[in-house]
């Protein structure tokens, strides 16, 4: 067998990775070497803004754990290729490496443009890129105040975005009249431009700029226009857009475009062909094609190939986008500025909703050229799917853009569009086959096709028009999409909740009655007692819900692997007084527990046995503490650092606060257990970002973050809101948990609820501040109505002869107990090992 052909790849990006991973799927037998001039592999650079957001760079990633190792890729990370030598078919890299190759592949991407003006190099200055830019950029922002864009295309207004999320006054300046001049036109433009600056932003449009100045020590102080203006900043961020970078193509005599870029035929094959190039630094048609999605394109054609196909052909590529930008929709496809000889434009300029929406149609009006959405741009999917299909347009065309007239359907559902239907633009995924995948993998949920079709894991934009499909197919094949929560309830956790709520049910036995079948199970018995918990906050120990309650809930304390309990009392924010102290200590000495601070701020006292719990409890509740609810789906602990209180970098008193949400929150029954954690400056010793729910002090408040996991399957929390006042904070807090246990699963955490949730953070933002359901107030009363009615458990339990009842050992026996076997270990008892039980009864 001969030796397989090398091939090399000049860059990783995101179309460089694409590229080969398109490659490692057609298990091609070539030797694939790349590379990487960054100091890492491949990531998302369209999220890059994500990084402000708390976002790392590990988060932003496109590289699987393993995958070129796994597929024998060779890659050089953090070394440049300097140098092509055609006629000896070799690369040289910065590093001094020569590798030979048979093919050649170009995926070097594109350089942020800087125009050419005095100053534009200052100390200050920075381009928007790279994570390295923004890591440059972060660190040199943490002493300034204000920060300029000099661009308001797509990528300046991204990182508007980043520069606010860094807490800086920020400015767009754009030497055009208008924001984002590719994609909107004037009135589109007016209509942005209002949104952004009610956000704060200051926009500066037809501004040219003629020199950057320096202060004393040789820094951006201010800039200078051409009109006699000038404009005071600290730090400038030069976005005004892209060219292709092309210069070892250049140095190398391949052909270039007059204005730049490599020029490629429909195979993406240069002059050369032993060389391909794809992505931003190839010119296709005299075009450089700035997004994704046709870099992907050009990627998969380019390995098709190189594997002996020649199934694809480039053929250029549909420039629609639809983005959000500062949290505003915006989105342009075909022919946005009605180009097209005999179109007409059809427009609704809503000054009242701030939304802007403009149909470019077709002489006649039966077929759809193009259009912008500003504001919303909801119908963005149809839309493009009309107009890629050449599909008729119902008899009004302006009610795609308007809301429902009485009695008219536009009739354009996912049910219109032909099987060749492009759904998934990132990844090249058609109706047919995501219907398809649906029939024949007999999937369930948006999670599978997902994983199956790759279907919506690029951008996420084409998210719900999947999510629509898969009804349509589930209807179609008469799948109802059984969500009941077992087989005594045909509803939902979610729609139980509602129940209970709304029809004032209070009992287990009376939900059942009214809405279940049969007696009960171990699924909706715990399940339905956390719903009335949640909803009316009774002792879960009362006549009517003790039944319903697992082990733990059922003795108010967690069972251990030998058949004993622990005891772990609250201690909000970790603080507790010496006296305290003393009594756990007393306590676990005369009951022979086992001790342990546990990693969430407490002390766990592990080997009751139940008839010891409440003698244990009466000590604990006559020193002070109250029941920690670890053996509850219940607030778990508020975790905190010691903040401004002693740490000489703390910016706020996170004990005091953690203190203060703990005691708000203790006791509270949700879906799942609920962690939370508070720290006094963002250097995040309590580990925020890891909690359901977490809070990081900020010179000017604090930062909420939501859905956080560690765990198993650990997952960052998402900003919900920042700079809240303690006021803000706590009632954000309040409609989060109350939303959430109104909406999740049985035994399901905040993560992968959140995870579900369509339209993510934005439309979870919109239901928390901006109170999108109108159900603020609801969510507002019914935690107040949890906060006035918290009675710790053990001390209820204690006061109850009935319900101390349950905590004997055994009927009619003593205390013993010959199960329980204990061994010392470390100076303290533990429960036996199995293997130590039998070596035990062997020697006995």
């Amino acid at each position: 067998m001969g030796m397989a052909k090398r091939l090399v790849t000049i860059g990783n990006g995101m179309v460089g990775h694409r590229f080969l991973e398109q490659m490692a799927a057609k298990g091609a037998d070539w030797e694939l070497i790349c590379f990487c001039e960054e100091p890492r592999v491949a990531y998302d650079r369209v999220n890059l803004s994500g990084y402000f957001a708390g976002k790392t760079a590990a988060d932003l990633s496109l590289v699987e754990p393993d995958f070129y190792k796994d597929n024998q890729i060779e890659v050089h990370v953090g070394d440049k290729a300097i140098s092509i030598d055609r006629a000896n078919k070799t690369v040289t890299s910065a590093k001094g490496l020569t590798i030979g190759y048979d093919k050649l592949v170009l995926a070097t991407g594109s350089y942020p443009f800087v125009p050419l003006i005095k100053g534009n190099d200052l100390e200050g200055t920075f381009v928007y890129r790279t994570i390295c830019d923004l890591e440059a950029t972060e660190a040199y922002a943490k002493n300034c105040k204000v920060g300029v864009v000099v661009g308001g295309g797509l990528l300046g207004l991204e990182c508007a975005n980043a520069l606010q999320n860094l807490g800086l006054q920020t400015h767009v300046v754009e030497f055009m009249p208008r924001l984002m001049p590719v994609q909107v036109d004037e009135s589109g433009g007016a209509v942005l431009r209002q949104k952004i600056e009610d956000l704060g932003i200051g926009i500066h449009t037809g501004k040219s700029t003629t020199e950057i100045v320096a202060d004393e020590n040789g820094r951006v102080c201010k800039m200078l226009f051409a009109d006699g203006t000038e404009l005071e900043t600290d730090l400038i961020v030069f976005s005004a857009g892209i060219r292709p970078q092309d210069e070892l193509a250049r140095q190398s005599e391949l052909k270039i475009g007059d204005r730049g870029g490599i020029v490629i035929d429909d195979n993406c094959q240069t002059s050369d062909p032993d060389v391909y190039a794809i992505g931003e630094c190839a010119l296709y048609n005299n075009q450089i094609f700035g997004l994704v999605a046709p870099g992907y394109r050009m990627a998969e054609v380019a390995a098709d190939r190189l594997c002996g196909s020649d199934a694809n052909n480039f053929t250029g590529a549909d420039m629609s986008t639809k983005l959000k930008l500062l949290g505003i929709d915006v989105a342009s496809f075909g022919d946005a500025f009605g180009k097209t000889a005999g179109s007409k434009v059809i427009k609704i300029d809503d000054a009242i909703a701030g939304t802007y929406k403009k149909l470019v149609v077709n002489e006649d009006g039966t077929r759809l050229l193009g259009g912008i959405l500003v504001g919303d741009a909801t119908v963005y999917g149809t839309l493009l799917q009309l107009m890629q299909n050449q599909m008729a347009l119902p008899p009004h065309p302006e009610d795609l853009i308007l809301p429902p007239r009485s009695g008219a359907s536009t009739a354009m559902g996912v049910d219109q569009f032909p099987d060749t239907a492009q759904i998934c633009s990132c990844n090249n995924v058609t109706k047919g086959q995501i219907c398809t995948a649906i029939q024949e993998q007999e999937l369930r949920d948006i999670s599978s096709v997902k994983s199956c079709t790759n279907a919506g894991t690029g951008c996420g934009g084409c998210v719900p028009l999947v999510t629509d499909l898969l009804k349509s197919e589930l209807k179609k094949a008469g799948i109802a999409v059984n969500n009941n929560l077992c087989e005594h309830f045909a509803f939902s956790r979610q729609e139980l909740y509602s129940l209970v709520r709304s029809q004032d049910i209070h009992t287990f036995q009376a939900l059942l009655d009214r809405y279940g079948t049969g007696r009960g199970c171990e699924i909706c018995k715990p399940a339905v007692a956390s719903i009335l918990a949640s909803a009316w906050n009774d002792q879960i120990l009362d006549a009517p819900h003790v039944g319903l309650q697992d082990t733990n809930d059922a003795f108010l304390a967690n069972i251990q692997r030998d058949g004993t309990y622990s005891v772990i009392p609250r201690i909000p924010g970790g603080e507790i007084t010496p006296d305290k102290l003393i009594v756990l200590g007393e306590v676990a000495k005369e009951f022979g527990l086992y001790t342990k601070i546990t990693g969430a701020q407490r002390i766990d006292l592990l080997g009751a046995r139940v008839d010891q719990l409440p003698h244990i409890w009466q000590r604990l509740v006559a020193a002070g503490f109250e029941s920690g609810h670890a053996y509850g789906k219940a607030l778990r602990t508020v975790k905190s650092c010691v903040g401004s209180t002693w740490c000489r970098f703390g910016v706020q008193d996170s004990v005091g606060l953690s203190i203060e949400v703990e005691l708000r929150y203790r006791g509270l029954r949700a879906p799942h257990k609920l962690k939370s954690a508070v720290s006094g400056c963002t250097r995040e010793c309590a580990e925020a970002q890891s909690k359901d729910f977490g809070i990081i002090a900020t010179e000017k408040g604090w930062n909420l973050y939501v859905c956080g996991n560690g765990g198993m399957k650990p997952q960052h929390a998402q900003l919900l809101a920042a700079d809240l006042d303690k006021e803000t904070l706590i009632r954000y807090i309040d409609r989060f948990l109350m939303f959430y246990i109104r909406t999740a699963n049985r035994l399901e955490r905040t993560a992968t609820w959140f995870n579900k949730l369509e339209g993510g953070m934005e439309y979870l933002q919109d239901v928390i501040i901006n109170d999108s359901l109108g159900i603020a107030a609801e969510l507002e009363a019914e935690m107040a109505h949890q906060v006035a009615t918290y009675a710790c458990e053990w001390d209820v339990t204690l006061k109850d002869p009935v319900k101390l009842q349950r905590f004997q050992h055994f009927v009619n026996s003593d205390a013993t107990d010959p199960n329980i076997v204990q061994v010392e270990e470390r100076g303290q008892k533990r429960p036996v090992y199995e293997h130590e039980r039998q070596l035990l009864s062997i020697d006995s």
